[in-house]
């Protein structure tokens, strides 16, 4: 049931094919006569077998002569002429190729085809390497020992050809020189505090020392959302007057998340031993200011659209970077977002302000190889947006468990990207 090649176990010249194509052969029978380049075939030894088995039946008539005549000196003389009578003389000499063949023949005969490492190589696999150019030293062969096969030597002359077809990679684009960094004058001197870094201070030190903090760090597919603004950032500009960055569409998911989860949205009053659930979604936006961190407030983000956040983001990121900021402008945030991804970081354990349960870290946006689940195809591999979102929290009001369910409905609103009516698209 198994169709496969034979190769010939020596080198030579086929002389003679006994068992030919289609035909039964039973197993250890002969299949054909290999000899050297130039032999005659190799038919005439099969005849001196007959002759070998008759002169048996001359002696046999001699053996009662010793029984007669006790001396037998005549009797050896009988046998001797016995190969001389023998008939077909012209075959006589064919018992003196059988001598020489256990001599040494093969080094005569032309050495058997072998690949470069050696393997011994069938004419037919060699013929078909060379009518394909293939070089036998590169294929790996599949058969028994690593036997070169002409399957081996198609897939070979199928791959050089594929390619051959793909195009030329492109060339790889100029390495980007790394940027020139200047010494900063700060080094070698002490200096005062301002009192903004005293205040960053003063307020990062009483949050870590009165909140029992932690972090959960969940991924996000944002290819949806990001193929969405591309499609209407300039409309959305010429119409709102704003640049749409990504920012608005994490602060309209973490509002709507915090509607459904508002122990993330609250705040514990140690003095009286009580928790507030706020209800509304007041959102400080980390900005990394000239003088320093600063934190504006979006008030009322829950109730807001795509283009109210964008615009107030505008607005107060513009006064925080231009020292325009006030007072009410900073104050009654009940959750902070920090997007220290615009600066390249892949995520972050940021701290949970005063007076709030947790802050949300947005980390930058890769586009790398991703496995999904397509409906078509089902599980396959894309080049996908993604996201690393980190929530630290206060572990006295908050449990791990509260802070996986909040991100991941954060994650599930991104992900769907339902923003085209908004967006107008």
């Amino acid at each position: 049931k198994v169709d496969t090649e034979i190769p010939a176990p020596v080198a030579g010249v086929l002389l003679e094919i006994v068992v030919g194509e289609d035909e039964t052969a039973e197993v250890g029978a002969k299949l054909a006569v290999i000899g050297a380049p130039g032999a005659a075939p190799a038919a005439a030894p099969a005849q001196p077998a007959a002759p070998a088995q008759e002169a048996p039946k001359a002696e046999a008539p001699k053996a009662e002569a010793p029984k007669q005549e006790a001396p037998a000196a005549p009797a050896p003389a009988a046998p001797a002429p016995a190969p001389v009578q023998a008939p077909s003389a012209p075959a006589a000499p064919a018992p003196a190729p059988a001598q020489p063949a256990p001599a040494t023949p093969a080094p005569a005969a032309p050495a058997a085809p072998t690949g470069d490492d050696g393997a011994y190589v069938t004419p037919l696999v060699r013929k078909l390497a060379s009518e394909n150019n293939v070089d036998l030293s590169s294929v790996k062969g599949t058969g028994v020992g690593g036997r070169i096969r002409k399957q081996d030597v198609v897939a070979a002359a199928e791959a050089a050809k594929a390619a051959a077809a793909a195009p030329a990679p492109a060339a790889a684009p100029a390495a980007a020189k790394a940027p020139k960094l200047e010494a900063s004058p700060l080094r070698g001197q002490t200096v005062k505090m301002t009192r903004m870094r005293k205040v960053i201070g003063d307020n990062m030190m009483k949050a870590l020392h009165s909140q029992a903090q932690l972090t959960s760090v969940l991924e996000v597919d944002i290819t949806k959302l990001m193929k969405l603004r591309n499609q209407a950032k300039a409309a959305f500009a010429a119409r709102e007057g704003v640049k749409l960055s990504p920012m608005p569409f994490f602060v309209k998911a973490a509002a709507q998340a915090l509607k459904a989860h508002p122990v993330i949205n609250a705040r514990i009053n140690e003095d009286e031993g009580t928790i507030t659930y706020f209800d509304s979604e007041n959102i400080g936006i980390a900005v990394d200011a000239e003088k320093g961190l600063m934190t504006p407030v979006i008030k009322g983000a829950g109730d807001l659209n795509i283009a109210g956040i964008a615009k107030k983001t505008a607005e107060l990121a513009g006064k925080a970077r231009g020292g325009g900021l006030t007072p009410d402008d900073m104050s009654g945030a009940t959750f902070t977002i920090s997007n220290t991804g615009s600066r390249g970081a892949l995520f972050d354990t940021v701290i949970v302000p005063p007076n709030q349960a947790a802050i949300l870290g947005i980390g930058a946006t890769v586009r790398r190889p991703v496995v999904i689940n397509h409906p078509d195809l089902g599980e396959t591999i894309a080049v996908r947006d993604m996201t690393y979102l980190s929530l630290s929290y206060d572990h006295r009001l908050v449990d791990g468990a509260d802070a996986a369910r909040y991100l991941t409905s954060v994650k599930a609103i991104l992900e769907a990207g339902e923003f085209e009516v908004e967006l107008g698209l």
